[in-house]
């Protein structure tokens, strides 16, 4: 009776978790050269496309409201719709989407943004449609 052996089985699992580790790896390589605008912006914003979600993030905007509240903050948009940022004391960043985890710069946050949304929209500021 052919019977396979732990062992087998662990080295079995190594390997096809090694692939797909390898896979998710190169398709990461891909995702960041995509990231990459084809046009140059403006010195100070950003404009790319991060897994399927367009993030734009303008430097000295005003931030959210107008602006009237936090003059010189960045306006970070994800598709669009605006993300409600902060700056904490130390310098560091957190948004509406996750209030507990901070980000060096809205760049970061942003990124992070889009992946805890999990392609959910985010909604409208203000309850405007």
């Amino acid at each position: 009776m052919n019977k396979i052996t732990r062992r087998q089985a662990l080295g079995t699992t190594a390997g096809a978790l090694t692939v797909l580790g390898l896979t998710a790896a190169a398709t990461g390589v891909a995702t960041s050269a995509a990231a990459t605008p084809a046009t140059p912006t403006p010195p100070g914003t950003v404009d790319e496309v991060y897994q399927g979600r367009r993030i734009q993030i303008a430097q000295g905007g005003g931030g959210h409201h107008g602006g009237h509240h936090s003059p010189g903050q960045p306006t970070v948009r994800i598709d669009g719709r605006e993300l409600h940022i902060m700056r904490n004391a130390d310098g560091s960043w957190i948004s509406v989407v996750n209030h507990y985890e901070t980000f060096a710069n809205p760049t970061l946050l942003a990124r992070a943004a889009v992946r805890d949304l999990q392609g959910a929209s985010l909604a409208p500021f203000g309850g405007a449609a």
